[in-house]
Formats: C-alpha cells, structure tokens, sequence
C-alpha cells in the first residue's frame, strides 16, 4: 500500500524564551513493513541540524535556534510504501538487545489482575501476547464500529476527530499501549511503545497513532495494537519506537513548549 503523510507540527514557546532546542523524530525508517519512497522534514534551522541515530533506533534531527520568537511551526511529509507481514517485523540487525525493553517505567506498569493468570500458563508466547491484548481492551473498553477516530497528540493525549464525542469517554490511545507494555514486561517479555501513523480506513479518516511492540524469542518482534485490537497491517507506518511515550515523542523542546499537531495518512 503506498500511503501518503503530511504532519504538521507548531510549537508555542513560554515568554521570554532567548533559544530554542528541539529534538525531532519525524523521519520513518524503512525495514520490513515498509519502504520510504520520499520524505522530508521542514522546519527553521534545519540545514544546520545535527543527524544521529538514537539508542533505540531512530533518527533524530537537534535543532538549534538562537532566536526563538513567536510560534515555530514543522511540517514532515512524504509517501511510504508498505506491506502486511501480519505484524511481524522479525529479528532486525542493527538495533539494541530486546532486554533493554524489560525496564518498567513510570508509564508502564499494569495491575497484576491483568497479566497474573499468565504467569503459570503452558501457553506459546505468541498466544500470552494475544491474551493480553484482549485483556487490555477488556480492562480500558473498546471503540465501537461507528465511533470516529482519535489523533493522539505529542503529550499521549487526543483530540476528537470529527463526529460526537463518545460517551462514556474512552482513555487515550497512550494508555492501551503502555498498559500492555507493563503486562508483558512483568511476564519478563520484552515489550515497546511505537509512535507512527494509521491510514484511513473503514474506521475513520486516520492519522497519529500508537501501539506495541514484543519480543518472541522465534519470530522477533511482533506489533500489538491493544485499542484496535490488531496486529499492525498494511496501514500502519512506524515513526520512532521507546520504553514508553515520553521516550518516543516526535518533538521534545527545551525550554519545553505547549505543541500541537496533526497528521493526514491517506492510502493512494
């Protein structure tokens, strides 16, 4: 599926800001599920940027600006090619031991009710990882079909698309993905928070997303998208990856701003 994405980003800076550090993570990579066809991040002193790829695997623009006034805006686009590998994305070279993913963090910790009757399980892993997806959505509630979609923004939160705000309110699509995260970390399962982007579909009209990611010693790593209750298909475009959101926002800025952003994901 070619899928085209155009995100656009403002950051609103606290008064009396002199200079401006932003760190970006805008810049998908191709591997197994996809291939970026062209893509492009704009944004005031980026030709000065310094490049690097990050502990986790991402690539990362620091920005630098000396005169920081008034509202900065970023805009990254371009088209990726995918294909549904049934949400495997296997063994990848190149990218840090699927240990460093069994941290617990502040956002990733889960009630022992979720995960407790997987702890003596003679299950596959395959088949826990699937059991806690239902368990998630279980404990957080699921959207129902003709509810709109979500845009998840920088902070984990959202914002409602368009249609009537469902009622009650579901949690954020931030608290799917870290809840499951913790279930399989205290299972000792490698797990990870993926920031990217979903595709229009029958669903509703896509945009910024989030889901999971973990380790099955046999297949690599697998996707889990606990509010959809899906491994990732062809619609899903993976961005950065983390120990959960606060690790992988596609802008963090120093002093640290009020952002706000939005992205469109079409299949053409």
């Amino acid at each position: 599926m070619r899928i085209e994405i155009d995100h656009s980003l403002t950051c609103s800076l606290p008064p009396g800001a002199a200079a401006l550090v932003m760190h970006l993570m805008l810049t998908p990579l191709s591997g197994p599920s996809q291939t970026v066809e062209s893509w492009s991040v704009e944004a005031a002193g980026i030709g000065n940027a310094g490049r690097f790829c990050d502990g986790y695997g991402n690539a990362v623009h620091l920005v630098n600006q000396t005169r920081a006034e008034g509202e900065i805006t970023i805009g990254a686009r371009g088209t990726v090619v995918t294909q549904d590998t049934n949400g495997v994305l296997g063994k990848l070279a190149g990218e840090p031991v699927p240990s460093l993913y069994k941290r617990v963090t502040a956002l990733t910790r889960a009630p022992v009710t979720l995960y407790g009757k997987y702890r003596s399980a003679k299950d596959s892993r395959l088949d826990v990882l699937h059991g806690l997806m239902a368990r998630v959505g279980e404990t957080l509630g699921l959207p129902e079909e003709d509810e709109p979609m979500t845009q998840m923004q920088a902070t984990g939160e959202q914002t409602q698309g368009q249609g009537t705000e469902p009622e009650p309110e579901l949690p954020p699509t931030a608290d799917y993905v870290h809840l499951f995260i913790g279930a399989a970390r205290a299972l000792d399962i490698p797990a990870r928070y993926v920031c990217g982007y979903l595709a229009a579909g029958e669903g509703g009209p896509g945009g910024l997303h989030a889901w999971a990611e973990a380790y099955d010693d046999k297949l690599g790593w697998i996707g889990f998208d606990a509010q959809n209750q899906i491994c990732p298909t062809e619609r899903y475009v993976r961005l950065a990856v983390g120990l959960d959101a606060e690790s992988a926002l596609p802008l963090r800025t120093v002093p640290v701003g009020e952002i706000q952003q939005q992205a469109v994901v079409k299949a053409v």
